[in-house]
Formats: C-alpha cells, sequence, structure tokens
C-alpha cells in the first residue's frame, strides 16, 4: 500500500506538470504554469475521491506524506524563489501579477474571520 500511495503522488505531479506546460503554451510563454499547484490539487480531489468510495487506506497515506515530508516544500521553495527571480527582471506587470492577489488575500482574511460564529469554533481554537 505505500508504493500505491507514492504511486498516487507520482501520477498527480506528472499530471500537474502536463497541465502546466500546455497551460504555458496556451497562454503564449515558455515555461509551466503552476504545474506543482496542480498536482498538490490533484493529490488533494484524488485522495478525497478514494476517501470517499473507501478506497483508501493508511498505508496509502504514509506513502503520500513520505514523500511531501520531503519533497514538495523543496520543490515549492525553489519554485517560489525562481518566479520572483523573473518577476524582478521581467518588470512592473509580472510583480503587480503576484503582488496583487497576496494583498487581496491579506484584505480578506478579517473579512472571513469575521464571518466565523463562535458557535462554529473549533473547542481547540478557543483554548
Amino acid at each position: 500500500m505505500l508504493i500505491k500511495g507514492v504511486a498516487l503522488l507520482a501520477g498527480c505531479f506528472i499530471l500537474g506538470q502536463l497541465v502546466g506546460e500546455t497551460l504555458g503554451r496556451l497562454i503564449g510563454v515558455d515555461a509551466n504554469i503552476g504545474g506543482v499547484g496542480f498536482a498538490m490539487l490533484l493529490l488533494i480531489f484524488a485522495q478525497n475521491w478514494l476517501e470517499k468510495h473507501d478506497l483508501f487506506h493508511a498505508d496509502m497515506e504514509s506513502g503520500i506524506m513520505f514523500w511531501s515530508k520531503m519533497y514538495i516544500p523543496v520543490i515549492v521553495a525553489m519554485s517560489s524563489i525562481q518566479n520572483v527571480r523573473v518577476a524582478l527582471s521581467s518588470g512592473v506587470v509580472a510583480f503587480l501579477a503576484g503582488s496583487i492577489p497576496v494583498a487581496l488575500c491579506l484584505l480578506f482574511l478579517p473579512l472571513l474571520s469575521k464571518s466565523v460564529t463562535p458557535s462554529e469554533t473549533p473547542a481547540e481554537w478557543t483554548t
């Protein structure tokens, strides 16, 4: 079962990379656009689907967690450094394309936190 979790992770990574490469070509950029992000989303959806159909076992989770602890943080860190370097060298538009979504998320965070009522707050949050 451990190998099935690693295979699921690898399959999601390959599909995510294909989606990222295809998206890059469709918009005319010679780069992978969000391949790791698509891979992570695919992994979340695949795991959720497997859990709903009682096909996801604890051993599969350990295979996914093994690589996620070592691999995904390294890839995300590497791609974030690369994107900042490209954004700074490409000009203002690329920098704004990255900074505006971050600013919007920071602005909406207080609104989201106010929308949670105290009855919806889990007990471990209040301690």
